[in-house]
């Protein structure tokens, strides 16, 4: 058994590049779980440097390896094994991070008269990046997949429901790019005349995600400019569903783009292999802008979300049925938010907002009328708890007026009975 296992990081995943006997162990030992990484295909595909380089690599079994997705857990399991002591004597590694803690990837540390590994070689790195960066979207696709099926969305039918022929075509195109994929993994790589039929894929998918977009902005401001808690709460029960839908063809967009990136990094590793960098870190570019954009638009509703939960939380004493539905509906919205970003690897840092109870509600009103002294213990007594609680509560305009009108009123009796206020 050779011991020497290689590691390769590029943000995303760990390529672990060995004596498959020797991974498996390791990947047990640290229970990971894991996908195949074939380099095979780099020979296959390439020539020259690249191809040479792996068919020489005598100390691996060349076709061998292991990808695991770079995650908190597996870092630390990177961390806390003996792999992290370096791929040769006098390497060491380390599992890199930004200030946020996001992990950016594995480092070589190589002390002077160290020997480079035969993964030093520019070429090679560069097509198992490409392998790896393949490897990721499918990740991405499957994991969109089991997304899509738990929330028990039929993307197909929301999508053959609108009258836009850009959505329309989204169908056609996914039914494109799974013929392809398919093809790709029987024969092994992608033709001319496979790569033919999905080249325009990406330009349908960037405009169904940028129309869903639009989509989700309109719902934002459908919920802008409603007064009533009522309002609040019927149309945030009406928006609750469309959130969804409109999350889910995103999230099929994503899909999709995942598979015409994958089929494009295997035309470019086929004609190309040199360009697979370069052309790996473009997509990697173009997807974090979509994110972005997808980003703006469904952190805009949560904030939509909690200013309703504030709203309503301020006039729960005089609507206590509506307003916790209000919060409710609005917390699982931000909840099915939350749990999009996750998927897509967006962060999003919210916390659940309660439902203020009614009786918490009617002592914090008491305890400013108290503090403010402006209606005063007297007329507490004299008009009752209950409407004390409505000049505070609804409305600036409204509680000026019928303020004046008591003030007037215990002044009239103050008149009449002079004596009894000596």
């Amino acid at each position: 058994m050779h011991d020497d296992i290689q590691v390769v990081s590029d943000g995303t995943g760990i390529a672990l590049l060995g004596d498959p006997t020797t991974l498996d162990v390791f990947l047990s030992e640290t229970g990971l779980s894991s996908r195949e990484l074939s380099l095979t295909r780099i020979t296959t595909h390439a020539s020259g440097q690249m191809g040479t380089v792996v068919q020489g690599m005598s100390g691996m079994a060349a076709g061998s390896g292991r990808w695991v997705k770079l995650t908190e857990q597996s870092a630390r399991a990177m961390n806390n094994s003996r792999l992290m002591t370096g791929s040769t004597k006098g390497v060491s590694r380390a599992i890199t991070t930004q200030g946020n803690g996001k992990i950016t990837g594995i480092l070589e540390i190589m002390t002077p008269g160290a020997h480079l590994s035969s993964l030093a070689n520019p070429a090679l790195l560069a097509g198992v990046g490409g392998l790896m960066a393949q490897i990721a979207m499918q990740q991405s696709m499957d994991e969109i997949k089991q997304y899509l099926a738990v929330i028990d969305e039929k993307v197909d039918d929301i999508l053959r429901a609108q009258k836009d022929a850009v959505l329309a075509d989204v169908i056609g195109t996914g039914l494109l790019l799974d013929q392809a994929i398919n093809v790709r993994d029987h024969v092994g790589h992608v033709s001319g005349v496979t790569w033919s039929t999905v080249q325009q894929a990406p330009m349908v998918l960037f405009q169904a995600q940028a129309y869903a977009l639009r989509q989700l902005d309109a719902l934002a401001e459908k919920l802008e400019g409603k007064a009533s808690v009522g309002d609040l709460a019927k149309t945030a029960k009406d928006v609750e569903p469309r959130v969804r839908e409109w999350l889910a063809v995103i999230a099929r967009t994503f899909q999709l783009q995942e598979a015409a990136d994958l089929l494009a990094l295997d035309r470019v590793l086929e004609i190309s292999p040199e360009e697979v960098e370069d052309h790996r870190l473009g997509l990697i570019a173009s997807r974090q802008d979509h994110l972005e954009k997808v980003s703006v638009s469904t952190k805009r509703l949560v904030e939509r979300m909690d200013a309703i939960i504030s709203t309503a939380n301020s006039k729960v004493v005089l609507h206590p049925v509506a307003s916790r539905e209000a919060v409710t509906i609005c917390n699982r919205v931000s909840a099915t938010i939350a749990d999009f970003h996750e998927l897509l690897g967006l962060e999003l840092s919210r916390q659940e907002m309660e439902a203020k109870k009614w009786s918490q509600a009617v002592s914090e009103i008491k305890d400013r009328a108290l503090e403010s002294g402006v209606e005063g213990v007297g007329v507490a007594k004299q008009v009752g708890d209950e409407t004390v609680d409505r000049i505070l509560d609804v409305g600036s305009a409204f509680a000026g007026g019928l303020a004046s009108r008591l003030e007037r009123a215990r002044a009239k009796r103050s008149a009449a009975q002079p004596d009894d206020l000596e």
